[in-house]
């Protein structure tokens, strides 16, 4: 069967399926809101899907309009992702790639992809936004971004996973703590201490890696803060609020008065991931993940 859409109308579906009222959508779209409702009604018509179930003043969208809405959105996303990449080539641009990632990624893995990239490929634009694992995860689903790099163990159907640093995990002290590395025997020294950590919410399955460390010691951490920034937690450290544990990546490219010492003896590891969606059909994705994996 064909169907008499134009584009038009899937801005219009979209303006009243997002906003749910016709009257606010209409003045979103300069149009009056009897020719929206005619628009969206020759729409149900056309397709012969009922997309809206109208209560009085209160707008539904039907089980079929919720997955168009989303179907919709998804694919008017890639479709412009796909005019941007035209338009970037006829200006003698190779293409253009939004990066998000977790910290640690911008001291070693980001920096080399970078540079090979500029070697092979040096017309490729890369956009960088720093970004929590959960953040990254949502913008790769709905393709607001096209590759990741994060501290997770597993991510939701549609996105692929590949491990690309394995990092072992470093204590962090003041500079004039009494423990050194001379004097160091296992976390078990330390259990008096209070500890400042990479918050939960930053990765789950990171944060019980970080417990697992303390259950194998002996012990459960007093945890005197919590941050999401590597900074934050040497600023605190510094100023004798507490220790922290951190990959090893994470002693680059800063200059505190902390001092670190590596936990090689102990048998976690940090993995530093990078997660696609597996339906992007970014060119530059592609050559990207062929460096990468």
């Amino acid at each position: 069967m064909g169907y008499q859409l134009e584009y038009r109308h899937l801005r219009y579906f979209l303006a009243v399926a997002e906003d749910l009222h016709f009257r606010k959508a209409a003045e979103r779209l300069f149009i009056s809101q009897p020719g929206l409702s005619r628009q969206i009604k020759q729409m149900e018509e056309d397709l012969e899907i009922k997309l809206f179930d109208r209560h009085n003043r209160r707008v539904v969208l039907t089980k079929a309009g919720e997955y168009l809405k989303e179907a919709i959105e998804r694919n008017l996303k890639e479709l412009d992702h796909i005019l941007d990449h035209a338009k970037l080539l006829h200006d003698g641009t190779g293409g253009n790639l939004r990066v998000g990632y977790v910290g640690s990624a911008m001291h070693q893995v980001i920096p080399n992809l970078l540079l090979q990239f500029k070697e092979r490929h040096p017309n490729i634009i890369f956009s960088l936004k720093e970004m929590d694992n959960q953040k990254q995860v949502k913008d790769l689903l709905s393709l607001d971004i096209d590759l990741g790099f994060v501290r997770l163990d597993r991510v939701p159907k549609g996105l692929e996973i590949h491990p690309v640093l394995e990092d072992v995990f470093c204590l962090v002290l003041p500079k004039n703590h009494l423990v050194s590395v001379d004097n160091f025997k296992d976390l078990s020294q330390l259990k008096n201490e209070p500890f400042i950590l990479f918050d939960a919410s930053y990765s789950p399955s990171y944060y019980e890696k970080v417990m697992q460390i303390f259950d194998d010691s002996g012990f459960s951490p007093q945890v005197s803060h919590n941050t999401i920034h590597a900074s934050s937690i040497y600023r605190l450290v510094e100023n004798n609020l507490g220790l922290s544990i951190v990959p090893k990546s994470l002693q680059q490219g800063y200059n505190m008065g902390v001092k670190f010492i590596d936990l090689n003896k102990i048998s976690q590891r940090a993995i530093l991931s990078v997660i696609w969606n597996k339906e992007n059909r970014n060119p530059v994705l592609k050559k990207t993940i062929e460096l990468l994996t």
